[in-house]
């Protein structure tokens, strides 16, 4: 798979399972997928900026992972699988749709907000 360091695989082999081509990292872009693994642990530590990966094995969805939009730096992984609750929908067309909200908080911040069409529309009060 790739360079083992100390028994573990490398963050660059890891990073190079999931391709993601250069456009994709284009700064102006709406929030769309960018990037499908089988597993949680092969998305790269960095994603472009509006980009959302999905965990995926045997043809179904797992799970939604990205960077919050709120850039502080927080990484969001929703659940996608209906067997298990809470889980969350998405529509992965061009303008990429999740719902219901995603509401993240911690000691320090919150941020609640909606991804439709591929836009963040932000929760009152909560930015």
């Amino acid at each position: 798979m790739g360079c083992r360091v100390g028994g573990a695989v490398s963050r660059t082999a890891l990073a190079n399972t999931m391709k993601i081509v250069w456009w994709k990292w284009l700064p102006f872009q709406r929030w769309r997928v960018v990037g499908e693994a089988e597993s949680a642990d092969e998305i790269p530590d960095r994603l472009p900026r509006n980009g959302v990966a999905l965990v995926a094995a045997s043809g179904r969805n797992k799970w939604i992972v990205f960077d919050c939009p709120c850039r502080y730096g927080h990484r969001i992984m929703l659940n996608v699988d209906e067997s298990r609750r809470p889980f969350w929908t998405l529509q992965p067309s061009k303008r990429l749709t999740i719902s219901p909200s995603v509401d993240f908080h911690d000691s320090n911040k919150r941020c609640h907000y909606f991804i439709r069409g591929g836009r963040i529309l932000w929760a009152k009060g909560d930015r």
